[in-house]
């Protein structure tokens, strides 16, 4: 189950990174905002990678240390986290040369739930039914 967990992962962070830097291109061209100095593509592919990654681990945990009730932890915790993680953004002091720093916030907010979206659409190809240990 931990292998399973781990290529969930793998595939979801990089579904994840696919899906940011899809929004942060359709972003940047809508609002003429470009925050690629401080938000840079490795950036935003290795936070998605590491979010899913620690999710795998977690959810491996979770699942054999609870049981039946592991699923409904696993996935609370993991969307109390994803919301936790926005503080970061909310409070990031962006250089001063940067134009538009308003704009900020609302490319990098959506990008910390892409994780947990990608987690959960694609788990039903890795887990069948809900896992246990």
């Amino acid at each position: 189950m931990l292998k399973k967990s781990l290529a969930l992962g793998i595939v979801a962070g990089i579904l994840a990174g696919i899906a940011s830097l899809i929004y942060s291109k359709v972003y940047h061209s809508s609002n003429g905002a470009d925050f690629s100095k401080v938000a840079r593509t490795t950036g935003i592919l290795a936070g998605s990678l590491f979010g899913t990654l620690l999710a795998g681990l977690g959810y491996y945990a979770i699942i054999r240390a609870l049981k039946g009730k592991g699923e409904i932890v696993f996935n609370l915790l993991f969307a109390i986290l994803s919301f936790a993680s926005i503080v970061g953004p909310i409070g990031f002091k962006l250089p001063l040369d940067m134009e538009a720093p308003e704009l900020f916030p609302g490319l990098t907010i959506p990008m910390h739930f892409f994780p947990l979206v990608a987690w959960h659409t694609l788990k039903p190809l890795f887990f069948k039914k809900t896992a246990k240990a």
